[in-house]
């Protein structure tokens, strides 16, 4: 297949803002999550359609294997946009996050991989059946998010997140909620950006701070393979921090992504 363009496939209107929730149902919320990843490493890959909205080229997929079919999301490297901030390769930090998710033990970030697909490598992350009204700034006003939200606000605080916006925060029609579009993760520099400031100052659970000890302590192989030495320095760096200041930040005003959805 020849070089990315916007006229070489359409946008399928099923999955823009007004009909997501009519769009075909796939069965990714029916299988477990370890199938979907194997289906996902070893499935052939036909494209569907072409995301609406998105600033680099992002494709709906089709994996199929023999015995199993999922829906995935594929940023193939061919279609990014230079960035002055981030070399290419961004589909290596929407793994990463994937599995600082796994080594956390909190599943908030859909099962992510590199794959070579018809547009050369990137990254396919399964697609999660959401409810595409509901977003960050909905979901916070029922006090049972709060665990999960608190989960990727932590994981954002961690990955030093530059553009969690509200509409990556996704309510699985499982009843899960997952971050997406980690691409913009990991630098090394502080750049956060977030919307999700709703506990600021509230203490954060020993629960997930048991967690983020793992990777103060340098537990994080699974992420070596995806970043720099200097990022990885410091992510754990960022989780030191952490471990001795237990807190929600609270929000200085500068630290708001673009749009807020």
């Amino acid at each position: 297949m020849g070089a990315i363009s916007g006229d070489k496939m359409g946008i399928n209107p099923s999955v823009s803002d007004d009909a997501t929730g009519n769009s075909d149902q796939s069965s990714n919320q029916l299988i477990d999550f370890d199938e979907a990843l194997q289906v996902l490493k070893d499935g052939d890959i036909e494209l569907i359609t072409r995301m609406p909205y998105s600033s680099n080229a992002t494709f709906l997929v089709q994996v199929d294997t023999k015995e199993q079919s999922v829906r995935g999301i594929y940023k193939p490297v061919e279609g990014e946009r230079p960035l002055w901030d981030f070399p290419s390769g961004l589909h290596r930090r929407e793994i990463a996050a994937y599995e600082l998710s796994q080594q956390l033990g909190w599943n908030v970030v859909p099962p992510t991989i590199e794959r070579v697909g018809p547009y050369g490598v990137g990254s396919v992350q399964l697609f999660i059946d959401a409810d595409f009204e509901q977003h960050h700034f909905t979901l916070v006003k029922d006090p049972r998010n709060h665990s999960s939200l608190q989960k990727l606000c932590v994981l954002d605080l961690l990955a030093n997140n530059t553009d969690r916006k509200a509409g990556h925060c996704l309510l699985a029609r499982s009843g899960s909620i997952f971050g997406i579009d980690h691409g913009l993760c990991f630098s090394s520099e502080f750049k956060l950006r977030t919307v999700i400031w709703d506990f600021a100052n509230q203490p954060i659970s020993d629960a997930l701070m048991q967690a983020v000890g793992q990777v103060s302590e340098g537990s994080v192989s699974g992420l070596r393979d995806w970043l720099e030495e200097s990022e990885i320095e410091a992510l754990i760096g960022r989780a030191q921090w952490l471990r001795d200041h237990p807190f929600f930040p609270e929000d200085d005003g500068y630290r708001w992504p673009w749009p807020l959805i």
